[in-house]
């Protein structure tokens, strides 16, 4: 029987799917609340991958495929949804990965991200980074965010991602978008050039080397916002990973260059619900005075350690966030333990010894 995507794509989207896996010999997949769940479909055969293949990549796709076994593009189907595609080889088979893209851009409280991060979009220059394993809504973050300094402020926002993901709709601002491969041909090239066409708050899709952190700082040195990802699973580890650029001798200089740009880091994992659905939980550290001097001196592991004694809503660690998540009733206590880095810390929290955990504002942190 021949394999019928669209009616698979409105399943999944019944199903409210986050991802959508297609690899030819293999039944189809879908990731719902954060878990793989296995279709019992036929699986798919050579005629009906490629007519998937045919369906949703453009002509231009399909010739980078021939090419390349790692493709990124994306699909739209009309007043339905949007996907961020990748094309890749698995045991030498082509694999099909859709991310499902909303059209309706969800605000911070739709979220149930914490409303201090609306605090950042207030900012007019300067990095603010979203960093979190694959997965864990760091696009979304920042799409909220951009919409929201689109909804309140008069500014030119220029994005640049690697495919386009959400698509804006101009309000009081402007919005020019780029992809990679399409507008541009590289982060480092874009906000290079974005320089030009009079930015008020560039957003770059991810860091992901040197090249772009130098021109992310100096773009932020001249004035800018600069709102990006990183693949990290902290605020102290994303230090650590912009240090660690720049191993040849100048991490003093460019030690320097990030304490006078850097605004702020949010690090996000998303966690499953006691009732289904997925819960964000968001550690935060703001570039406060006393950050910035235990980064001048390279005590990375103190700034944890100031983290972890904090109140105030700038500073909250990943702990303490799933802590807050617990409290009140959206994860449960194996879920809390299972999510966190420092389980002995949580552990500690949970059983109501750890001083931290007892004077928390829990609106600040949900």
């Amino acid at each position: 029987m021949e394999f019928n995507f669209d009616d698979f794509l409105l399943k999944a989207h019944k199903a409210n799917a986050s991802d959508l896996h297609f690899r030819e010999g293999k039944s189809p997949s879908l990731r719902v609340d954060g878990k793989i769940l296995r279709t019992t479909m036929s699986p798919l055969t050579y005629d009906d991958f490629q007519g998937i293949l045919l369906k949703i990549a453009k002509r231009d796709v399909l010739e980078k495929i021939k090419l390349s076994n790692n493709v990124d593009f994306t699909y739209e189907v009309p007043n339905f949804s949007r996907y961020r595609v990748n094309y890749c080889k698995d045991l030498g088979l082509p694999k099909l990965t859709l991310r499902v893209i909303p059209y309706d851009i969800p605000t911070l409280e739709e979220l149930n991200l914490p409303k201090y991060l609306s605090e950042f979009t207030k900012i007019n220059n300067g990095i603010i980074l979203v960093t979190g394993p694959t997965g864990s809504g760091k696009s979304t973050t920042l799409a909220s965010m951009v919409d929201l300094i689109n909804k309140e402020q008069q500014k030119h926002i220029i994005t640049i991602e690697d495919p386009v993901e959400f698509l804006y709709t101009d309000k009081k601002s402007l919005i020019t978008q780029r992809g990679l491969g399409i507008d541009t041909d590289s982060f480092e090239s874009g906000i290079k050039y974005g320089l030009r066409q009079d930015p008020d708050v560039i957003l770059v899709g991810e860091i992901r080397d040197r090249e772009t952190l130098e021109a992310a700082i100096e773009a932020s040195e001249t004035g800018h916002l600069v709102l990006s990802t990183m693949h990290t699973n902290s605020c102290v580890q994303t230090l650590n990973r912009i240090l660690g650029f720049f191993e040849d001798g100048s991490s003093s200089l460019v030690l320097q260059r990030v304490i006078g740009t850097l605004r702020a880091i949010v690090s996000q994992k998303l966690l499953p619900k006691a009732q289904g659905g997925l819960a964000a939980a968001v550690e935060i550290m703001g570039a406060t005075p006393a950050v910035l001097d235990y980064l001048s001196k390279n005590q990375l592991e103190d700034i944890y350690a100031l983290m972890q004694k904090s109140k105030s809503p700038s500073l909250v660690t990943m702990n303490a966030s799933i802590y807050a998540l617990y409290k009140n009733g959206l994860i449960t206590q194996d879920i809390a333990l299972d999510y966190s880095d420092n389980k002995l810390e949580m552990e500690q929290m949970l059983r109501g010894i750890y001083h931290g955990a007892k004077n928390m504002n829990d609106d600040d942190l949900i």
